[in-house]
C-alpha cells in the first residue's frame, strides 16, 4: 500500500485527488490550513487529516516523519489584478502559497525520497503562457514548472519522477468566484459569465476535478515511470 500526501486536500482538485487515491487503495494523508474542509473530504473514508500551513517550513518538515511514496503539491490560489494595481503583500502571498509551498513540500519529500516515488505539482495552464489578469499567479506557476523540471533532472537516476499537471479553468470554488465576479462587475447572467470563463478552452467547458485526479493517478503509476520533468496540460486544447 502506497503512502500518499495531498496538500490543499480539503476542496476542489485536492479533494478529488485524495478520493481517487483512496479509491485505489492507497493510504492517503491530506493537509490544509482549515480543519473543516479536511474533515469533509475524509468523511466516511480512511483518510488522515493534518492541519498544516504549507508556507511554514517547520510545519511542512514535520509532515515527513515518515516517507511518502506519492506527494501531490496541490495547495495554491491567487486573486486577479493588473500588475500596476498589485500590492506587494498580495504578490508575496501568492508566491508563498503557490511556489514556496511547493518548494518546501518537495524539499521535505526529497530528504526522505523513496525509490520509485512520484512527485506531482498541480500547476496551471498559467505555467505555460502569460496572463495579464493574474500576473502574480502566472509568475508563481511558471516558477513551479521550473522547479519541477530541475527536480526531475536531480532525481532521474533514482527511479523517482517529478511532473506537473497544468489544468485549464477547472470547476471548483475558484472558478465559481471568477464567474460571480463577472456577474457583479460586468452585469452578466450566470450563463454568460460561465461562457466567458470557459471561453479559453476550445471545448467550451470547464475541466472537471475528476479529470485532473485521473491524470495524477496515471503519473503516479508504474506505466508512467518514463515520464519525468513533464508539464501535462489538461485543458481541452487551450495549450
Amino acid at each position: 500500500m502506497r503512502r500518499v500526501l495531498v496538500t490543499g486536500g480539503g476542496t476542489g482538485i485536492g479533494r478529488a485527488i485524495a478520493h481517487a487515491f483512496d479509491d485505489a487503495g492507497d493510504a492517503v494523508t491530506i493537509v490544509g490550513r482549515r480543519p473543516e474542509p479536511l474533515a469533509e473530504t475524509a468523511q466516511g473514508r480512511d483518510i488522515a487529516c493534518r492541519t498544516v500551513d504549507i508556507t511554514d517550513e517547520a510545519q511542512v518538515d514535520a509532515l515527513f516523519d515518515q516517507p511518502f511514496d506519492v506527494v501531490v503539491a496541490n495547495a495554491g490560489g491567487g486573486g486577479a489584478g493588473k500588475l500596476t494595481k498589485l500590492l506587494l503583500a498580495d504578490w508575496n502571498a501568492t508566491l508563498a502559497v503557490n511556489l514556496t509551498g511547493t518548494f518546501l513540500t518537495f524539499r521535505a519529500a526529497l530528504r526522505t525520497l523513496q525509490q520509485d516515488a512520484r512527485l506531482i505539482a498541480i500547476a496551471s495552464t498559467a505555467a505555460l503562457k502569460g496572463n495579464a489578469s493574474v500576473p502574480a499567479y502566472t509568475a508563481a506557476k511558471h516558477g513551479v514548472l521550473g522547479l519541477v523540471r530541475s527536480i526531475a533532472l536531480d532525481i532521474a537516476k533514482s527511479g523517482a519522477t517529478c511532473n506537473a499537471i497544468c489544468p485549464g479553468f477547472t470547476d471548483t470554488d475558484l472558478a465559481d468566484t471568477a464567474i460571480t465576479g463577472l456577474m457583479t462587475h460586468l452585469d452578466k447572467t450566470r450563463d454568460e459569465a460561465m461562457q466567458m470563463v470557459a471561453s479559453g478552452n476550445p471545448q467550451a467547458r470547464l475541466i472537471t476535478p475528476l479529470e485532473v485526479a485521473a491524470t495524477a493517478l496515471f503519473l503516479a503509476s508504474l506505466e508512467a515511470s518514463a515520464i519525468n520533468g513533464h508539464a501535462l496540460s489538461v485543458s481541452g486544447g487551450e495549450i
